[in-house]
């Protein structure tokens, strides 16, 4: 074989924004609708940053009908006078040069979230077109792009009394994936951001359907806590919340507990959601096991107590957000998910210990239930330690390590196979009849099953409808859930297409959400939608999902001789009908499960598994007209 040659001209050298087309994953994260909404993220962070600065206290999103984003704010706008090295202006540098921006000079911006400087350019790079207008001196000042290269001179268009910056782009459909942005996807972002900056005023507008928010929150993170323990019963009304300034670091922190056991804590670095956490989360955390255990401890409330509260004891039933804002932040890369300032963690944990033992001191109702919950938690973790070993000597005696009732599949290749879990033994019996055991497997689910939101985790692992569960995906579950060893690429929930079945649905989505929420979040869980009438004339046949179908199908038969047959459940159905319609992966209705805003899919579940009825009821009439129930 002829050797390839590898000179200097297999060198190449991608110059101005060139790199960021080539390679827009290394910018954005990829081009999937998560990088797409990165685009109006990275724009929108400008005009934060120029909040931050005490410049601007509005912000306008619109989702146009052409498909392209108008972000406006009304800060000083980006300066547009000639650039001294650059000789073009310097709204053209910050458009269209990497690492260019007012982030570098530590004198423009105290702090900052786009503190690599590619946030706009990029931005710019990844449209196919880009206009901004800047409102500055009584001028309107524009500039036109495409793909990241100018197609007009920086020129005055008008004149105005308005001050700040206009941004209107439309993404490249030739890099993305999808250019369909979400109005729900970027309401999560516009919240957070409006929760964050006390006062601030955030406005979203969707021109394609009318949908409108405006977000607005003069209590800042106190009142982004209560929003999320909203229809949660809480331990004590108001949040505790702690601020401070150390070393140049800005910190806040808000508290309160409700009388679940999840934990819901949210950390922000300059406004951006560290989603894998880092040294401000990992310093809180200390510091809250320090002072919850020390109050025990002075309180002489383990006297007797032969366990100690650990982290996650002292946790249970936490919302909580973290937020700092600081000077020179270091993270994991431009996506920015974990935040790795070694200072920070020291800074936070000496602070908050400090604040929280104050607290404590001047709330000795509210700190006596936190510990004794914290010390209920540990008990409980003691529990479940002792359940998870049962869980494991049960699954040595099941057969293959693997409940009874599963009837598995033949290949080994977790990429390659789906388990059924299905409502009832009758339809289990139909699956397992009717699926390719090559790479389908049946888990019957039989009972009533357990309400995971009222539930503690020993008494999950306790649970005999649960257990078959958890044995046969394999991955364990709450903090020892690894879905990397999840044994079935695709959990399909296929329960009968009525209340009831909702109903089954629901409380195995709100256990995976709980105690195994990464098999939502990769993508992993789906529904099954089943048939609810089979329409037969002669040897034609038709299977429909709702009356409107079936009556459809009858006006296209004709009514005469037409047979319709109502599948009150999965187990009426014959083992080729489950397969014809349900199983088959050429003809099945799958839908997937998806958690674009983990905030609103808690409430949620909140609400609806909750212990508060009065929620529950409004959401239910609120929301009645986008469901329908077949009687």
């Amino acid at each position: 074989m002829e050797e390839s040659k590898y000179t200097a001209g297999n060198i190449k050298v991608l110059k101005g924004l060139e790199a960021v087309r080539k390679r827009p994953a290394m910018y954005i994260g990829g081009t999937s609708e998560r990088g797409l909404h990165h685009l109006v993220y990275e724009v929108v962070d400008n005009s934060i940053d120029e909040a931050l600065g005490g410049y601007c206290d509005k912000i306008e999103v619109t989702i146009r009908q052409d498909g392209s984003v108008a972000v406006e704010d009304n800060g000083r706008g980006i300066p547009v006078e000639m650039h001294k090295t650059e000789k073009v202006p310097a709204l053209q540098v910050v458009m269209t040069v990497l690492h260019a921006g007012g982030k570098f000079d530590n004198k423009s911006y105290k702090v900052s979230g786009g503190l690599h400087g590619v946030g706009v350019s990029v931005v710019n790079a990844l449209s196919s077109k880009l206009e901004v207008e800047v409102y500055k001196d009584k001028k309107i000042y524009y500039q036109s792009y495409s793909r990241g290269i100018p197609t007009s001179e920086v020129k005055v268009i008008g004149k105005t009394d308005k001050r700040g910056t206009k941004t209107t782009f439309i993404p490249d459909e030739t890099i993305f994936e999808t250019v369909n942005f979400s109005f729900d996807y970027l309401s999560v972002r516009l919240r957070e951001l409006a929760f964050l900056n006390r006062g601030i005023r955030i406005a979203l507008l969707d021109e394609r359907n009318g949908k409108q928010h405006e977000f607005h929150y003069d209590g800042g993170i106190v009142s982004f806590v209560k929003y999320l323990n909203e229809n949660k019963k809480l331990l004590f009304e108001e949040p505790v919340y702690i601020e401070g300034t150390r070393d140049g670091t800005e910190f806040e922190v808000s508290i309160q507990y409700n009388e679940g056991f999840q934990e819901i804590i949210y950390s922000f670095a300059n406004n951006i959601n560290t989603i894998e956490g880092g040294t401000h989360l990992s310093g809180f955390k200390s510091a809250l096991t320090r002072a919850v255990n020390a109050y025990i401890k002075n309180a002489g409330m383990l006297k007797n107590e032969k366990v100690t509260p650990g982290g996650s004891d002292v946790r249970e039933g936490i919302t909580a957000v973290v937020s700092v804002k600081l000077s020179d932040p270091q993270f994991e890369g431009q996506t920015k998910t974990k935040l790795q300032n070694s200072d920070i963690e020291g800074i936070i944990n000496s602070v908050v210990y400090e604040k929280l033992m104050e607290y404590f001191e001047e709330h000795p109702s509210e700190a006596r239930n936190i510990a004794q919950k914290a010390i209920i938690g540990a008990r409980s973790r003691e529990a479940a330690r002792k359940a998870r070993e049962l869980t494991r000597r049960k699954s040595v005696l099941e057969s293959g390590n693997l409940p009874g009732k599963l009837a598995d599949c033949s290949i080994q290749d977790p990429t390659q196979t789906e388990i059924f879990l299905v409502e009832g033994d009758s339809a289990g019996g139909s699956a397992k009849m009717g699926r390719d055991r090559t790479f389908q497997a049946v888990l019957p689910l039989w009972g009533k099953m357990l309400n995971t939101e009222k539930a503690r985790i020993d008494k999950v692992l306790n649970n005999d409808k649960i257990q078959p569960i958890i044995l046969a995906l394999g991955a364990g579950i709450g903090e020892e859930f690894d879905v990397t060893k999840l044994r079935y690429n695709r959990i399909i929930i296929m329960a009968d297409a009525d209340v009831d079945g909702q109903h089954i649905a629901t409380l195995l989505l709100t256990f995976f959400f709980r105690y195994m929420r990464p098999l939502i979040e990769y993508g992993h869980v789906y529904i099954a939608r089943p048939p609810l009438f089979l329409v037969r004339k002669g040897k034609g046949k038709k299977y429909v999902y709702s009356n409107q179908e079936r009556d459809e199908a009858l006006k296209e038969m004709g009514a005469k001789g037409v047979a319709v047959q109502r599948y009150k459940g999965l187990g009426e159905m014959n083992a080729d009908q489950l397969w014809e319609t349900t199983l088959d992966p050429e003809k099945r209705i799958l839908t997937a499960v998806k958690i674009e805003d983990a905030i609103e899919a808690d409430r949620i579940f909140t609400i609806l598994m909750g212990d508060e009825v009065e929620p529950r009821r409004e959401f239910i009439e609120l929301n009645a007209q986008y469901v329908t129930v077949d009687v």
